[in-house]
Parts: structure tokens; sequence; C-alpha cells
């Protein structure tokens, strides 16, 4: 796969243009190819496998929210992590997003869980896995995607300075070790899944950002949903 073909922002490609050139990434590709010639269904489809990185450019980013993998269900995702088109249900752990959102700044529940506006706005919301076969969630975890997101996590690092990263639940919480906690801001909590019990309550991390932000002459982020 050649740089020039992938779909994302200008600025991400120039970031990224070593990682689309190693070995590891051609074999991204063909597995890709493989599950397309053998008639299965991956999700997002290709035009949104890379909106996170289209969305959010390099420059821009302010927040950095990590997920896992994308929604293994039809026209679920949407390549932006916890996002899901409108129209379709809001999934169990973006409702208990929304429900820390409240408490936190006191605004209404959303009514559907498309999550571009944050995007737009600086929030970077990176699955660490890109891709996913239907109904088969972690499916596409070992054919080479984490290698790509690590290391999109450390080029931010490295060449970004004050980025505020909420990661929620121990799979994120293992993504710390890529992070400069000298210059940049790291929030954690545990997964917004109800499988954690609501440990996740409490954790104030939508204040807690703009408050960095603020401190270091950023605009906040406006995280309430229309």
């Amino acid at each position: 796969m050649k740089v020039e073909d992938v779909r994302i922002h200008e600025s991400w490609k120039n970031v990224l243009k070593d990682e689309f050139q190693k070995p590891y990434f051609m074999e991204i590709k063909n597995h890709l190819l493989l599950s397309k010639s053998e008639g299965k269904t991956v999700y997002p489809p290709g035009s949104k496998i890379f909106n996170a990185f289209d969305s959010t450019h390099f420059n821009e980013v302010k927040v950095v929210i990590v997920g896992q993998d994308p929604y293994h269900g039809p026209g679920e995702a949407m390549g932006l992590s916890f996002s899901v088109p409108r129209g379709k249900r809001i999934p169990p752990s973006l409702l208990n997003i929304y429900k820390e959102m409240k408490e936190d700044l006191g605004y209404d529940m959303p009514r559907h869980g498309d999550l571009s506006s944050w995007a737009d706005q600086g929030v970077f919301l990176l699955n660490s896995i890109l891709t996913v076969e239907h109904k088969l969630a972690s499916s596409h975890k070992k054919i080479g995607w984490m290698i790509f997101t690590d290391a999109v996590i450390s080029q931010l690092s490295n060449l970004r300075k004050n980025l505020i990263f909420m990661l929620w639940g121990k799979f994120a919480q293992s993504k710390s070790d890529l992070i400069d906690q000298t210059k940049h801001h790291v929030l954690q909590a545990p997964h917004p899944s109800p499988l954690a019990r609501g440990g996740y309550f409490g954790s104030k991390h939508f204040s807690k950002a703009n408050d960095i932000l603020t401190k270091t002459n950023q605009s906040q982020i406006n995280w309430k949903i229309e």
C-alpha cells in the first residue's frame, strides 16, 4: 500500500510515511484484500478505515481517546473509537460515556452516537485495531494494526506537546509506556463498559481535560453532542 493510496489527511501522511513502507503494513493490506476475495465482510468500509486521521489533523490533535477495535455489527463502525453513525443504537460503553459526561458537565443525554463533532475539534478517536470481521470481535487483532497505531501514539508523543491522553481500561492503559508523560497529560480510568461495574463513573475526564487545555493556553472542547 502506497502512502498516496491511503485516504487520510496530508498532515498524517507526512508523519507516517515511513510506516506505510514497512513490510507489516503490506501484510495488513494483503490480509484485507484476501478477506475481500473470500467474500468476508470487514468493518468499517474502506473509505472510513482512516476516518479518525482524516477528521482530526495531526497538528490539531488536543485529546486522544484510545479504543480497542471497531464495532462488528452492520453499519456500526465509522472509523472513530466509541462512535456510531446517527440512527444506530448507542452502544453500552458509549451510553456510559454519555452518563459520565452528563454527571461531569450537566449536559443532556445525546440522542445519537456520532462523535464527529469531537473529532472536528481535535479529539483524536483512535482505535488500536482499525478493522474487524463481521460479528467477530478482535478478529484483526494480530494482522499488524497495533504496530501501526502504537507508532501513531509514539509520533504524537514525540512530535507534539501538551496532549491529553484518555486511557480507559487496562488495554488502553497498556499504551501509557508509549507516551512521554513529562510532555503530555495522561488521564486513566476503568473502561466505560458495563462489564467494569461502574468503575468509570466519577472520573470527570471531560472537565479535567478542559482545565488542562485552559492551563496550557489551548481552546476547550465543547463536549456537548447536539
